[in-house]
Formats: structure tokens, sequence, C-alpha cells
């Protein structure tokens, strides 16, 4: 049968939409699926750019403003890949003219801006996606299944970091491609939204939400160049943050992020311990779980390392054969997947536009107490 096609409009030509371009090419060529996806326009400021990007992955045409991209009658889906300030406005305008939105992690720098981005999909019944990617590598997926099958009891304990090094250097800029990070008005926060995020995200939609928390955040390099303008200018994102939360199930939960730990350039971990078994990822080996069983008997008892990739497990039936590992690209993939699947089954894939705000608001939370020092609720 002849599948749909699926009319994709990118905001955006850097890492993010590299990664969701891949996707889009890969994912019909090992998911049986309705839709096709067509890589149709990609829309950004440097028209020279955008061609170059399109050329290389095999867009149909640009644009040089993204209105005109929303405003267009051949495309179904808007992909917003841009910095965290322009998220909003994108997502309102796409949703408006009846297009499914999809849009990079977080959601929005603060609760308050992404609020009016969840009311817009949702009064225009748009599906809508974030891209919070590291929920469908199999090994999480994975955790995610034994964790709710209840094979561990009670849940005591939550831990996640994330650890990068690349800031630590004082001669970074702020602002601008590549270091928007470091800028408050274009990241809304630091590490908080651009790291910590994933821990939460991963968190609640592993282990439940979070009801109350206390952090503690800093800058190290208070001032930075702007890369823009060449001044010099107080800094006003997080540079690390460390956060003690509970959970609605009465489990403790501990978080780090940082940009400040040297040798570290992407170490992302979870680990969650139960009463009868504790399990534990980590994303420098992201096809393999830790796993310990304390009903095993004693002298047998240990923590063993299960290889992700039977067909079994989480999407790997849909890739190579056993004990050939897949990749980070590929949890992508399986977000594009899952995506299109509740476009044909009507439940759509999370988080959604509404999910995702229950993260933005524990951020939200996070620099609060960061500045505070208090215990603060982490709702809305």
């Amino acid at each position: 049968m002849a599948r749909k096609t699926l009319n994709i409009g990118m905001v955006g030509y850097g890492f993010m939409g590299r990664a969701h371009s891949n996707a889009y090419r890969t994912v019909g060529n090992f998911f049986d699926l309705a839709y096709q996806p067509v890589l149709k326009a990609v829309a950004a400021r440097n028209a020279e750019k955008a061609a170059a990007f399109a050329e290389t992955w095999g867009y149909e045409s640009i644009e040089d403003d993204w209105r005109r991209l929303v405003e267009r009658e051949d495309i179904d889906a808007i992909d917003i890949c841009t910095p965290n300030d322009l998220h909003a406005e994108i997502a309102i305008a796409a949703a408006g003219a009846g297009k499914m939105v999809l849009c990079e992690k977080p959601l929005a720098r603060t609760a308050a801006e992404a609020l009016p981005m969840v009311e817009a999909v949702e009064k225009a019944g748009v599906p809508n996606l974030v891209w919070y990617n590291y929920r469908r590598v199999p090994a999480v997926s994975f955790i995610k299944q034994i964790v709710a099958s209840g094979k561990l009891g009670k849940i005591f304990h939550y831990r996640s970091k994330f650890l990068q090094d690349w800031t630590i250097s004082p001669d970074v800029p702020q602002g601008g491609a590549g270091t928007w990070r470091l800028d408050v008005g274009a990241a809304g926060s630091g590490v908080t939204g651009d790291l910590l995020a994933h821990c939460i995200d991963g968190a609640i939609w592993i282990n439940g939400s979070i009801d109350t928390l206390t952090a503690m955040t800093e800058t190290f390099v208070k001032q930075r160049r702007n890369a823009l303008s060449g001044e010099v200018q107080a800094v006003g994102i997080d540079d690390a943050a460390a956060v003690l939360t509970r959970f609605a199930n009465g489990s403790l939960g501990t978080f780090e992020s940082t940009r400040y730990a040297r040798g570290h350039k992407a170490l992302y971990t979870l680990e969650i311990n139960g009463e009868h078994g504790s399990l534990a990822w980590d994303l420098h080996d992201l096809n393999r779980v830790q796993w310990f069983d304390h009903r095993v008997e004693s002298a047998l008892r240990g923590w063993s390392s299960i290889l992700v990739t039977d067909g079994d497990h989480p999407y790997l039936g849909r890739w190579w054969v056993p004990g050939l590992s897949i990749g980070y690209e590929h949890s992508f993939v399986h977000t594009v997947a899952d995506f299109i699947e509740g476009l044909s089954s009507g439940k759509p894939a999370a988080p959604t536009f509404r999910d995702a705000l229950e993260t933005t608001q524990i951020c939200d939370a996070i620099i609060e107490s960061g500045r505070s020092g208090a215990w603060v609720s982490a709702g809305a």
C-alpha cells in the first residue's frame, strides 16, 4: 500500500537540524509506517547556509523567513530547531496555520512562555511533540518497561547527572551561532534547560512526577564577551546545578548538571533503586543496562550487564541482528517513528507540549530555588 506523504518544513540548520533530517530520511527504510516524511523546505535567515543545508540533506526548497514556511500550503509539519527564544512565536503561528508542530527541547525558556504554546496546539487540535530523544534510546526505554512492570518493587531513589566541560575557558563568548546557549536572552537558562531538562524528562517518564525540590546553582564565569557586539557583558545563565527532589511516589531524587566537569563531553547517567533491585545506564555505553536483582540467591547475587540489542528489546527488532549495536542518531529515528505511528493510531506520541510543560515548570523551580536556597513546589 502506498504511503501518504508527510511534508516537513524545518526551521534552522544546526546540530539538531541535521539530527532530525537524518531521522526523516531514514525512518521509512526501517519502520513500516502509514506516512513517508518528505523534506519539503528549510527556513533560515541566512539563505546561503540554508541552501547548502538543503542540498546536503535533500530539501526541495528554502525560505529566508520562517513565516513564509508556515504559510505554505504544501507543508504539513513544522519542525523547530532554533534557539529557545524563537520556539514560542514559531510554534504558536504554526499551530494557528493548522500545521503539526515538532519542537526541540526545552519547550520554551520558561513555563510562562511555554503555556501559550500548549494552549495553541490544543486549541488548533494539531499533533505536537517535543524532541526529548533520550527516552527512545532502546536501553532507556527498556528501563522504563522494567520499572513499569513492578520488578523493582517500591522505588526508593532516582539519581541522574549530565556533565560537560566545554565552557570552562572564560574566552568562550556568549551569544551568536554556536554559543547562544550561554546567552540568557536566547536560552532562558544554562545547564538547567539544556542538560538537566533531559534528566528531568527521563525521571518523570520512568519514576513519575516530582513534588518538591531544592537546588544550588552557580555561574562560575561572571562575564563573557558577546559574540555579536564584542562587548563584555554579565553572564545570566547557570553553569552548574545540583538538585534534591521528592517524587510523588515517595522516592528521593538527586540531579546534577554542569559544563565545568573537566574530562566529560556528554556524560548522562541514570540509576534507580527499588525494594527488589536496581537499574543503571550510561550514555557512554548506551546499549547496556546494568541490573541488580536482590532476589537471586546470595552466592550468585551481583550486578549484571544486559546488552540491549535483541529483537524483543524496544525498537531493536527493526534494525540489525542481536549483538550489533545502534547509536545516538537512532533515538531521533525512533522519535519520528513514534510520532508517525501516533498519527495513525490516534494515540499521540509523548512527550506532547502538555507533557513537556511539566519539565519546563520543574526547570523554573530549580532556577527559583537556586536563587532563594529554599524548598519549592515543582508544579505550576
